[in-house]
């Protein structure tokens, strides 16, 4: 019978509870209005109608992720970027994923299609206006590329568990992003392209990691809690091996200083459990629903042309 006494106890994850969600979350806002308007954009109406968008697309993110259960749920702006909803969940679903995903940019889409419809037959400006930010980004967020919602939801229905497929997706993807942002000479979307390639470093990184961990049969699929004190330290080791900055670090101070990183690290490696619930009926509703996001306000377009004419 293995015996796992003669591993040391695995050190206690500090989870980061996310307190005063509200007061960071209209802190972000605050600087992102800052970084826009010292962008050059002075128009104060544009900078509050892209917030209200955005804010409106995060909260179907954040209701969902409620409605399932998301632990540390927070909004947070990122200037000249846009925004996100973090949370976290012992297991994931992949039902409950799409739904999560799928609820930001989906009625942003409706909201948008319903201004630009009413704001052509009123002819009010700023309802048009509204309109065109309100389907501009929630279409581009539609588009199938990493970390959009498009892509992570192409990722949930084409091959999520495949890390090789993963990692050559997000670095194609951070091409696409740059070669847009060069192209249409947009600043914040190249910078954010470059962003994307240190990301794709990281994904690369925990790569190699798992493919060790499989070589020695580690259990790397779980959670920290379950993780027994044998697989704690043999992840540890190789992941020290793949970070020698932070095996030299280790050795210059305590324990007490030391133990909260490594958990972390070795965290930061696992992969969280998921079922793959999804049925071939529920993809196709899901692709078809994707689909006519994408192409529905085209066709609106068309048709407000046409009754003009």
């Amino acid at each position: 019978m293995e015996n796992h006494d003669f591993y040391p106890e695995k050190p206690e994850l500090v989870e980061k509870k996310n307190q005063n969600n509200v007061g960071k979350t209209v802190i972000s806002v605050l600087l992102f209005i800052l970084f826009m308007s010292l962008s050059g954009i002075s128009n104060f109406i544009f900078i509050f109608f892209v917030i209200a968008v955005l804010f409106i697309h995060e909260m179907g993110h954040f209701s969902f992720m409620k409605l399932f259960k998301y632990t540390n749920v927070s909004m947070m702006f990122v200037p000249l970027m846009g925004a996100f909803v973090r949370g976290e969940k012992e297991k994931y679903e992949q039902k409950q994923s799409v739904l999560v995903i799928m609820a930001g940019p989906i009625p942003g889409v409706i909201i948008g299609m319903i201004l630009l419809y009413f704001g052509t037959l009123w002819k009010m400006e700023w309802v048009f206006n509204l309109s065109i930010i309100f389907l501009f980004l929630n279409m581009m967020n539609l588009l199938p590329l990493d970390p959009l919602d498009g892509g992570q939801l192409f990722k949930l229905l084409i091959n999520r568990g495949h890390e090789k497929f993963q990692l050559f997706f997000s670095f194609i993807s951070s091409l696409i992003v740059i070669a847009i942002g060069w192209y249409i000479d947009a600043l914040g979307l190249t910078i954010f392209g470059f962003l994307m390639g240190f990301r794709v470093r990281a994904i690369q990184k925990n790569y190699h990691i798992h493919k060790d961990l499989e070589e020695e049969n580690i259990n790397f699929k779980t959670t920290y809690n379950s993780l027994s004190n044998k697989d704690f330290s043999q992840i540890k080791q190789i992941v020290l091996k793949y970070t020698p900055a932070l095996r030299t670090y280790i050795d210059q101070v305590e324990s007490e200083v030391v133990d909260p990183i490594i958990a972390s690290q070795v965290n930061s490696v696992l992969i969280s459990p998921f079922e793959k619930n999804a049925s071939l009926l529920f993809k196709s509703l899901t692709v078809i629903v994707w689909l006519s996001a994408m192409l529905s306000p085209f066709i609106l377009m068309i048709y407000l042309n046409l009754i003009e004419l």
